[in-house]
């Protein structure tokens, strides 16, 4: 699974060909133990975060939601994509 973004122990990473599941343009994040699948949009599909970084993980997608929508069209074509730079 490509690693998209990585900061404050917190990594995003987007799957190829990944529609079926969730039906929906989503990455997923892994923080210590938790793991969740969070929609582009910021909705939580699956999976849990604490409150916190969920609040970051969203404030990033947020700012880098073209980013994401095209990291997701290369990804569902299994076209890589490139990292998106991180919060600082």
């Amino acid at each position: 699974m490509p690693e998209l973004c990585r900061f404050y122990n917190i990594v995003i990473k987007m799957l190829y060909s990944d529609s079926g599941q969730h039906h929906k343009p989503h990455f997923h994040v892994y923080y210590g133990e938790y793991e969740a699948s969070i929609g582009i949009d910021g909705e939580l599909l699956a999976g849990s975060l604490p409150v916190k970084q969920f609040k970051l993980v969203n404030a990033w997608a947020a700012i880098h939601e073209e980013e994401l929508y095209l990291a997701w069209n290369n990804a569902l074509r299994n076209i890589p994509f490139g990292k998106i730079a991180p919060l600082q």
